[in-house]
């Protein structure tokens, strides 16, 4: 059964319809403080308020923390409360959760981008298009704000206690991902590499997937866990234009010879068409695209990830992280043949 803590922690979530709990107050203070003084963490060591990135960074670990027990305590309540107050609860539970997990790795990324300070926006929705209570003024704080609606979900029928980690990308993933040429990718199949046919198969496939975002864009990589590891990954571009000048003209040419072509013999036709994908010419995006909608954008789920929702916070994380430096719009490139990431993004909305 809950605890008691935990049930103190669940009347604060709720509390009254004008009035948060303390729980949700300090979530919402550390939140509003940590974007607001998001410019002293690149403060230098030899700076007169030098203290300021310490204070920020500690402040930001409390908020991790809150973050951490609210998803906790979702988790919890899922499994241990009745049938009755588990489905009147759970709607409210399940969006105050997903919009943590986004808020939580938004944070995260505040603190250990190496790009310059964002310029945070919003504030240009109409008063009447925010949802009330603790999740809308959340979604107000974050930068992509009410475009957050863009990816409305009902609440899944049969609730899941599934606990979900979302950050961004840490230097060790980097290395791992060059290593093995695996990680998490929208097929779902994991890549420990056995022998030449996966050589040819899933390391190509994230090689294609994440290679040139893991070069080129690695500041803007987020990654999805459950308690299986990786599980999803979101993946940008902020000027789509210079990106992918940069993938033609210098990062395909450099990796074409890591997959000759002869490799995909034998291999299953996923691993083929991704193959092919570092010899063929990419297709070009048109120019009123790219000016119209500057980032490029990718995501990536397992197949065992069954909660929308855990979607929906890596989509809003990475569009977060986007806007928030000032891009204005964003596109994905999908084959009109790879039905998987097709049904990915069409299931997201």
């Amino acid at each position: 059964p809950l605890t008691l803590g935990e049930v103190r922690m669940l009347v604060e979530l709720f509390y009254l319809p004008y009035h948060h709990g303390p729980l949700a107050q300090h979530l919402l203070e550390h939140f509003r403080c940590l974007r607001a003084n998001s410019l002293s963490v690149g403060i230098p060591a030899t700076a007169p308020d030098a203290c300021e990135g310490p204070r920020w960074r500690s402040r930001a670990q409390s908020f991790q923390l809150l973050c951490a027990q609210v998803c906790s305590l979702y988790s919890r309540f899922v499994s241990s409360a009745g049938r009755a107050l588990l489905y009147d609860l759970h709607p409210y539970l399940w969006d105050i959760r997903n919009m943590l997990l986004a808020a939580s790795a938004f944070i995260l990324w505040l603190g250990c981008q190496s790009i310059t300070a964002p310029i945070l926006l919003g504030g240009d929705a109409e008063p009447w298009a925010r949802r009330g209570g603790l999740f809308g003024e959340l979604q107000a704080l974050l930068p992509v704000g009410n475009s957050c609606d863009l990816f409305y979900h009902p609440p899944p029928l049969f609730p899941s206690s599934q606990l979900y980690l979302l950050r961004p990308l840490l230097p060790l993933d980097k290395v791992r991902a060059t290593a093995r040429r695996g990680g998490p990718h929208h097929s779902g199949q994991s890549s420990p590499l056995h022998g030449p046919r996966q050589l040819s198969g899933a390391p190509a496939l994230a090689g294609r997937l994440l290679g040139s975002f893991l070069s080129l864009s690695p500041e803007y990589t987020f990654v999805l866990e459950d308690e299986g590891g990786p599980c999803g990954y979101a993946a940008g571009a902020l000027c789509a234009e210079g990106f992918l000048q940069q993938r033609d003209s210098s990062w395909l040419p450099a990796i074409r010879p890591k997959y000759p072509r002869n490799l995909g013999a034998g291999a299953p036709a996923l691993g083929q068409e991704a193959l092919l994908f570092f010899h063929a010419e990419p297709p070009a995006v048109p120019l009123p695209v790219l000016q119209r909608f500057p980032s490029l954008v990718q995501l990536g789920m397992a197949p065992r990830v069954l909660d929308v929702g855990a979607c929906r916070s890596l989509a809003i994380c990475l569009l977060s992280a986007l806007r928030a430096n000032g891009s204005r719009g964003v596109f994905c490139q999908v084959s009109a043949t790879d039905w998987q990431q097709l049904s990915f993004y069409s299931k997201l909305g």
